[in-house]
């Protein structure tokens, strides 16, 4: 571990912990503006650059006016659930520096959608477009988990720019079932009636731990439920060899590039013509500029980091920024 970056000394929970108050500080010295690259427009939306954050890096939106200063060209909130809820119980993150892969347990702990609506009201107008990753909270059975989504898209009304449906945690006990095909069908039908009627694009993320023809079965479905883009992926069950992770929980980092490339390729397949209609954004294993750019040609719209952030620094955005494939765009 370099002495360049100290806080990967810090124990990984602590380092959560702490971020938000370094971020504020980091935020404040830095430009307030997103730098502009690769700019484009979707559905209204003005994205100043290709790159944010993924979800799950500012789950309550404490921090929205720092990553504007950091450069971010669009945000991920979240996952918000209705309720507030609490990390699951015992050790729930972990990393190897080695490996660049982080370990998360953490079960879409949350303010709750009371405490987070206030803080993106407060930063109305928005710099950039904010989405808003909606979870069900997990006292809710399958069954019922329409409800929750609803409710969340209900309540975030004229504050989400666009909404990402969170079915593919593997934090959530169950939440992966509501992929399979007659589930995925009954939750996402009425989340894209409700979509309509505030004119807000409905997203969803899945999971990289799909066998192909069940990845390619969900995206036919969201595609045909009207589904207005994705996110590709989420965090893996799979392991890196010699890393001491538990069996439960989520990987991301390094070792998830080889999924999310995937992911992107056969969403690609499977929309064929009418990809052009659907916003693709491509997360999982981007560690490096390079990373970025390799994303962008391979024909994702957007980019989101996480890990990056943990073992490259919080100056990743305006790094990526610099480099000269930026202006080629």
């Amino acid at each position: 571990m370099s002495w360049k970056k100290p806080w990967l000394w810090i124990p990984a929970s602590w380092a959560h912990f702490l971020s938000p108050y370094s971020l504020k500080i980091v935020g404040y010295l830095s430009e307030k503006t997103p730098p502009a690259w690769g700019s484009f427009v979707w559905r209204g939306l003005v994205f100043r650059n290709r790159l944010g954050i993924a979800g799950g890096v500012d789950k309550d939106a404490d921090n929205l006016k720092a990553w504007w200063a950091l450069g971010c060209g669009f945000i991920e909130v979240g996952t918000v659930t209705p309720l507030p809820q609490d990390p699951n119980p015992g050790k729930i993150m972990d990393r190897d520096p080695a490996s660049r892969s982080l370990w998360n347990k953490m079960g879409f702990p949350s303010a709750g959608a009371e405490e987070v609506i206030p803080n993106l009201r407060a930063e109305k107008p928005y710099l950039t477009p904010i989405f808003v990753n909606i979870g069900k909270n997990r006292r809710t059975p399958n069954e019922d988990a329409v409800s929750d989504y609803l409710s969340l898209m209900q309540s975030f009304a004229g504050l989400a720019d666009a909404f990402v449906v969170n079915i593919s945690s593997p934090n959530t006990k169950g939440l992966r079932d509501l992929q399979n095909a007659a589930a995925l069908k009954a939750l996402l039908e009425p989340l894209k009636a409700e979509g309509l009627k505030t004119k807000t694009p409905v997203l969803v993320k899945l999971s990289p731990d799909m066998e192909e023809e069940g990845f390619r079965e969900a995206v036919r479905i969201a595609e045909l439920c009207g589904i207005d883009g994705f996110v590709l992926t989420n965090t893996t069950l799979s392991r890196v060899s010699g890393v001491d992770y538990p069996a439960e929980g989520g990987m991301s980092g390094a070792p998830l590039q080889q999924f999310s490339l995937r992911a992107l390729k056969l969403a690609q397949e499977v929309l064929g013509t009418r990809r052009s209609e659907k916003l693709i954004i491509s997360v999982g294993g981007v560690m490096t500029a390079a990373d970025v750019f390799e994303r962008l040609k391979l024909g994702a719209d957007l980019v989101q980091v996480y890990s990056a952030l943990i073992f490259e620094g919080p100056g990743f955005f305006r790094q990526v920024a610099k480099d000269p494939r930026a202006k080629e765009l």
